[in-house]
Order: structure tokens, then sequence, then C-alpha cells
């Protein structure tokens, strides 16, 4: 369901009583969790959400977030949990496991074939068909989709595990998860469970004489089973695909026990660290310790990490700063009532000279370290032209037809071989070109056909930088203006635009690195760049067409979110079906020219907006 970009409608907080509804209804969805439990899920002080949305499919979709995260979704008036919750709470839904190598195929939009189940020892989790399901993978119990049963483990077993098993609805790394803080599923221990009594197995298998054939091959040949299971993951056995590089992406952490918080914490202490080793100099103390966090704390952060100091069990930059100051790292001091700076910092402790920083590696230079994400290469975009009906006798020579694309240094080449070939320079005046019935189709209007014959060969030249070219270049040539030099000038020129030119219909082709080229009618639309007037004069930046040049918006304002230390919201742009806008508060355009510019490469041409930068206030 979010294995493509959704569009958001609406992003409101909670009300109270909407707020006790969704208790109510997570508890009448979820039974298994306890009062104290939902009351952790649904908090009644901290900020709650409601963001409306469509899906790619056109499915209204209500999400609740809570600290940042998703951790609920509602769909027809049915609630699911995200991957967010489940990691908090692994056991809410029963529980199916597949191979690592299937999770790349589940985020794509694909569903869970039952040939991919890991069968247990304890055998499969008992569900009926449309019971919601979990799904993890080989040795870890950390949900990483969530699905609704296809069929009942009767019916599984029945059909000798073939036929789709689960149809999946919200996965890691798709974009649900990616609207939130982009974390990792922790490392869970998968639960060691007995094997079924055999004397209940045997009473159901009795129960049902149905299943005895299928039961006894699963258990009696197991090794036939799994080896179709390792077919399909590419042979691979079972010891094989746990040291799989793809699995352990999943579990960085090789502690395998960190919690969320545990590992929000270690974040803090590293950007700390990394912040007074390698930015904060002696000279730069007093420091207010909001600047300390916004422009050097921040920045030490790793690429596709989020730091939040709400996530950690500090809570607030003041409590952290004093457990710094208590280890005599750092000294704070309130200089001005209510405002705290570094008055001092021993950069001889040893906590920050045993400090290393992490070097660079290839997954840091991609969105989320773990996904399956490549570091951004602007496309490659050509403006080309299709032949139209009425061109179609100029062309249909050169073995072009209706709807032909071209690149205009064809157009160029064909033009001049239809003059050369029908013999239309004058042969008094090389200057002029004749007219026959096809080129005055294509050039000229209607009631100049009867009454032109002859065009100069500078008629044919649009009013542009090439007729100009052209002119100069007789001047400097000291050359007459002849068909033998003008063609001459026309095969060397890099500028090829003929008026004809203006009478094709524009197309534009556009590809990304490793994928086929995507050819589209019309004239590429630059990314927008406006500056907008909100509510007491304050000013906001917004960037339109993201997603021409492939571009994640949401992902953009995150970046810029964290870089400008503003305010950055993803709304639908008005007036344009499924394209979304960034919108960040205050004129963000030197950032946004950095960011596009320097680091994605974009063209200059291809971007407007960008002379509506600040100017550098006069030095006094």
């Amino acid at each position: 369901m979010f294995a493509k970009a959704f569009r958001v409608k609406s992003n409101t907080a909670i009300k109270g009583s909407d707020r006790r509804k969704l208790r109510a209804d997570v508890m009448a969805a979820f039974p298994t969790l306890g009062t104290d439990q939902v009351s952790v899920l649904v908090p009644g002080k901290e900020e709650l959400t409601i963001v409306k949305l469509y899906a790619h499919r056109g499915d209204a979709v209500t999400v609740y977030v809570s600290g940042g995260n998703p951790i609920l979704f509602e769909v027809e008036k049915n609630l699911y949990p995200t991957v967010y919750a489940l990691w908090s709470y692994p056991d809410l839904l029963p529980a199916f496991t597949t191979w690592p190598p299937v999770l790349e195929k589940l985020v794509g939009g694909a569903d869970l074939m039952l040939p991919g189940l890991v069968v247990p020892p304890a055998g499969l989790p008992q569900v009926q068909k449309g019971d919601l399901c979990a799904i993890a993978l080989l040795g870890n119990r950390a949900p990483v989709a969530v699905g609704v049963a296809a069929m009942s483990t009767a019916e599984m077993l029945t059909s000798g595990l073939k036929g789709r098993g689960f149809s999946v609805l919200h996965t890691y790394q798709d974009h649900l998860w990616r609207s939130g803080d982009k974390s990792s599923p922790p490392s869970l221990a998968p639960l060691a469970l007995d094997p079924p009594d055999l004397s209940e197995e045997k009473e159901s298998v009795q129960a049902d004489p149905a299943l005895q054939g299928d039961l006894r091959r699963l258990t009696l040949k197991g090794e036939e089973e799994n080896g179709e299971v390792q077919r399909m993951c590419g042979e691979k056995s079972l010891s094989e695909a746990s040291e799989d590089p793809s699995f352990r992406g999943l579990n960085p952490d090789p502690t395998g026990s960190k919690t969320l918080q545990e590992q929000m914490d270690e974040l803090v202490q590293r950007c700390f660290l990394h912040a007074l080793k390698c930015q904060v100099r002696k000279a730069d103390l007093p420091l207010l310790t909001s600047t300390f966090l916004g422009s050097h704390m921040l920045s030490c952060c790793p690429e596709g990490r989020q730091l939040d100091i709400k996530k950690s069990s500090y809570k607030k930059l003041s409590k952290f700063l004093q457990h710094m100051q208590q280890e005599q790292i750092i000294q704070v001091k309130e200089l001005s009532k209510g405002v705290e700076s570094i008055v001092a910092v021993d950069w001889k402790h040893p906590r920050i000279t045993s400090f290393v920083i992490a070097e660079p590696s290839l997954a840091s230079q991609t969105i989320q370290e773990g996904s399956r994400e490549q570091p951004y290469h602007p496309p490659d975009i050509k403006s080309l032209y299709c032949v139209p009906a009425s061109m179609t006798l100029l062309f249909q020579e050169s073995g072009h037809k209706k709807g032909s694309i071209l690149e205009g240094g064809e157009v160029r080449t064909i033009i001049i071989n239809y003059v050369k070939r029908n013999d239309l320079v004058d042969a008094d005046n090389k200057n002029l070109v004749k007219l026959d019935p096809i080129l005055c189709d294509c050039i000229l209007e209607k009631n100049e056909q009867h009454t032109i014959m002859k065009l100069p060969w500078d008629s044919l030249l649009t009013r542009s930088k090439l007729k100009i070219m052209y002119i100069r270049s007789l001047q400097t040539t000291a050359h007459e203006p002849d068909l033998t030099h003008y063609l001459y000038f026309l095969e060397y020129s890099h500028t090829h635009l003929f008026i004809c030119l203006e009478k094709l219909q524009p197309v534009y082709q556009v590809t990304f690195p490793g994928q086929e080229p995507i050819v589209k009618k019309g004239r590429i639309c630059p990314i927008d760049i406006t500056l907008a007037q909100r509510a007491s004069n304050k000013k906001v930046t917004v960037v339109r067409n993201l997603e021409a040049y492939g571009l994640d918006p949401c992902s953009v304002a995150a970046i810029l979110q964290q870089r400008c230390q503003a305010s950055a919201t993803v709304t639908p742009a008005p007036g344009a079906k499924d394209s979304l806008q960034v919108q960040i508060q205050g004129n963000q355009i030197h950032h946004l020219s950095r960011l596009l510019l320097e680091e994605y490469q974009l063209p200059r041409k291809h971007i407007q907006g960008l002379e509506k930068a600040p100017k550098p206030g006069k030095k006094k």
C-alpha cells in the first residue's frame, strides 16, 4: 500500500475526544494489550497528530503519528499497527517468519507467497483468513511487515505451502516508514518454543483426515520442503541465509539488545564528542547551548540518522549537558536569565581524546543506512522534437513518419539534405531558396502560401542567436552570404534552430542512471522556487517540481529542516495532480542553491527562482 509515494491531504493535532476514542479502538482491535501498554502507545499528554493521506492507488488512509513516528494507520475503519509500534510490542500479532532476501520483494509491493515461509519446529501460528499478521525475518523476532492472511493455517497446510499467503499492507523501508525517523529494526532473539504436543497433533490429524498426508510430509520430509524454500532464496541453506550480508544489514547493532532509546543516547553522546573534537574551538567560548546544538551537534549527525534528544533518556538538552558537566567534560553557566552557555571545555578529557571519528562508508552516502537506495545522480535531460502530421511529407524521404522522435541535429541534417536533393537553391541568386509545396506547408502560414515563392536563407532561421551568429561570422570572415558558406556554418555550429523546429512538437527525454529513458511531451518544467507571505508577515520558501528530477520531496524536506533549523512541511502542490511541494520557514534559497547545484549537481538552467536569495547585509 505504501510502496510508492503517497499524497498528504491534512496534518492536524488530535483532539482530546479523538484521543480517548482512539484508545478505545486500540483496546478493541488488540485485546492482548493491557491498559498501561495502550497508554504508552497512545500517550495522554505527548503530541499526537492525525495525518490524512491518499495512497498511490487512491486509498484514503488515516495515520496516527506520535513522537515523529507513525504508530497506527486506519483503512476503511480497520486499525493496523506500523512496524514502529510492533518493534515496541513484537508479540502484538501472530508472527510468521520468512527469509531475509524476501524483504526486498515485499518492499517493492509484492505479497508474501507461502513457499517463502520458514516453518519453525513449533509449527505455524494458528490464524484464520483475514486475520492481521506480522512478518519477521529469520533470526530476528522484530517484525518487518504487516499483512492480512489470505487463508487459514489449515488451508496453508492443505495447499502444501503453495500460493499467496498474505496480502502485505506495510513494510519496513516503505514510504510510511520513511515518514518517521527511519530507524532500523531492533535485534530481538526468537522465542524458544517447545514443539507442539504429539498427542494433540495426532488428535488434530485424526480429526481432519485431509491433513494427514500434508502434515506427515511437512514433519517427516521437511528436507524436501526446505529445499523448495532454499531454491526460492537462491540455493541458500539456513546457516548461509543467516550469514547473508543483506540480513546483517538489517541488524547493524552487534550487541543485538539495544533499545531505540539506548541507540539515541549513544547518538547524542557521539554527536556531542564529535562536535567538541572537530568544530568547537576555545575562541568560540562562551557558546550558547542552543547554538551548540543547532550549528555543531546536528551537523555531526551521520547521514541517514536524525538526532532527537526527546527520544533519548535525557529528554532535554539542558539535562544532557548537566550530565556532561558532572563528568567534568564541559562547564555550563547561566550568563543571562534563562539562557545557558558553555563557558569551558576540557579538551584533554579522556572521552574527547579517545573519541574516534568513523570513516565515511559507502552506506553512509545513501539517504538511509541499510536501505537499498543509491546516492542521487542527476538525470540526463535532452530536448527532442516529434514530427507532426502536417510535416510528415518533409521527413518521409529520410525514413521518418508521424510521431518520430528526432534530435535537433537530425532535423538540421534532414533539412540540408532536402534542399540539396531537390535543387531548391535559386540559380540566379544563391541567397534565395525556392519553396516547393512541401516547404510551403511546413514554413509558411496559409495566407502566405500563394504570395511567397522564394525566401532568403536568413528567413529560414528563427529570430534567435543562430541568425546573429551567422551575420557576425560573415562580418568577421568577409564572406558573401552564399549557400556554401552557410552550409559550412550550419555544419559546424552547435546551435541549429531552424524555423521548422518551431513547427515541430517539443518533447523531452529524461534518463536516470541505470534506467530506461523516459520520453514525455512538452518541455520539462524547471524546479520552481518561490517566496510566499504568510500570517504576521512571515516568509516561507516553496519548492515545486522535484519529482520530475527524481528527487523525493520528503527526503529533501528532511535535509532542509536539519540544515536550516526551520520547520519544513510537504503538502500537495495546488493545480498539479500527484505532485508535492516542500515549504520551509524563512528565505532558505541559499541552502537550496547549495543542495541542488553543488550536492545534487543539477544544471542551473533547470532551476528557477535562485535570484530571490537574500542579499548579504552591508558591512558597518
